[in-house]
């Protein structure tokens, strides 16, 4: 990508924490940042497994207090994080551990930022809202998709407006991010597919994004290495634990591209989705993206063919433009053979609300470092051309 005359920002973690087994450090890193009392966010599902338990009671073990919150919902609403706060303040907290996926990240993510800042989560739409530091806040993923567990990104809906809040505050980035194969072990095939298909559309993104710099191409090429030879195998045995670890770390990879590239309008429009629908975030970004490629092809199609040779593709002795059409048949390609729906049908969008999702997609903090520049009436095109 040109460069202009600005400046380039890397957000990352603290402490990172990779490998099997690396949950055990949990109750070491919570204490060594000085908590007491614990509010563990989490799922309902997560919270039944008894997965919230055992790391309560390792916690528990190194000194530290733990309070469980089971009230993240899939796409978070500013009403669980508000519910959050509540049980933060009432059990007199000092610190956030997060355990599951991007919904219960991100519902941390939004409870750190009122107790840290006062006022309404929907005060901090946009970027750099905060003014003040959240609590010590230890992230533990159990998925290989959203990187939550790493970044300064937090989605939350609005439940008026039924719109995803883009969040994007340097001071929501964890302390401590834990991504610990044994936890993602066993999850069902659609979860890590859909999962999988949104680590690849960090980098996918990242590596096209106006912003991208050499070292979030480094990130998100060997993220899409990485996907093309783990996500499938991950699929069809969710005991592979080797699969498991490269997942984990191709998804934290992607999640350093987007982080710091920022996204486009495969995000753009995906928010939209979940906020009206109530949606999987994985499986809608997996449906748009070999449309927006598409659109997007024209800005960059010599990145394009890059992600082609990422993916495996043979591009010798093809044109730029035929090496980038490969990229976007072969995402095509890996979205079908792991279970991903064909089409935005499929999951019942209807045709009356693609001109509303356009607007609002228009308007959200992603689609500024897309690669190419979209009226509305393109994205509603967009929008068809993934139905």
């Amino acid at each position: 990508m040109a460069l202009g005359e600005q400046t380039y920002g890397f957000f990352i973690p603290t402490v990172s924490l990779m490998g099997i087994g690396s949950a055990k450090e949990t109750g070491g890193q919570v204490k060594a940042l000085g908590a007491s009392r614990a509010l563990l966010v989490t799922d309902k599902g997560i919270s039944a497994m008894g997965m919230a338990d055992k790391i309560k009671e390792q916690v528990e073990s190194a000194g530290v207090k733990v309070v469980i919150f089971d009230g993240a919902e899939p796409n978070p609403t500013d009403t669980n994080v508000h519910d959050g706060v509540k049980v933060y303040r009432d059990n007199q907290c000092d610190a956030i551990i997060s355990l599951g996926g991007g919904s219960s990240h991100d519902c941390a993510k939004g409870i750190g930022l009122v107790i840290g800042n006062g006022g309404h989560i929907r005060d901090f739409e946009g970027v750099n809202k905060s003014t003040k530091p959240m609590p010590a806040f230890v992230a533990i993923n159990t998925t290989a998709g959203t990187a939550s567990e790493m970044t300064r990104f937090c989605i939350i809906t609005n439940t008026d407006t039924h719109v995803k809040m883009a969040i994007v505050d340097w001071r929501c980035t964890p302390n401590v991010a834990i991504n610990d194969p044994l936890l993602m072990v066993g999850k069902p095939a659609a979860l890590t597919a859909a999962t999988g298909m949104d680590a690849l559309t960090h980098a996918v993104e990242a590596y096209v994004s106006t912003i991208a710099t050499p070292i979030t191409d480094a990130c998100a090429i060997k993220a899409i290495e990485l996907i093309a030879q783990y996500l499938s195998p991950a699929v069809a045995n969710g005991d592979n634990l080797e699969a498991r670890d490269k997942m984990a770390y191709a998804e934290y990879l992607a999640g350093m591209a987007f982080n710091n590239a920022s996204l486009g309008y495969v995000h753009s429009m995906a928010h939209q989705l979940g906020g009206f629908y109530n949606l999987p975030h994985g499986v809608c970004n997996a449906i748009l993206l070999p449309a927006v490629s598409q659109f997007n092809l024209i800005a960059c199609p010599e990145r394009f063919a890059d992600i082609a040779v990422a993916l495996g593709e043979n591009i010798e002795g093809l044109s730029v433009a035929e090496a980038a059409d490969r990229a976007i048949a072969a995402i095509r390609r890996l979205s079908a053979s792991i279970g991903i729906p064909a089409g935005l049908k499929a999951l019942n969008v209807k045709e009356e609300n693609l001109k509303v999702m356009a607007e609002n997609a228009k308007k959200d903090a992603c689609q500024l470092t897309n690669p190419r520049k979209a009226s509305l009436e393109q994205v509603i095109e967009i929008f068809r051309a993934a139905m």
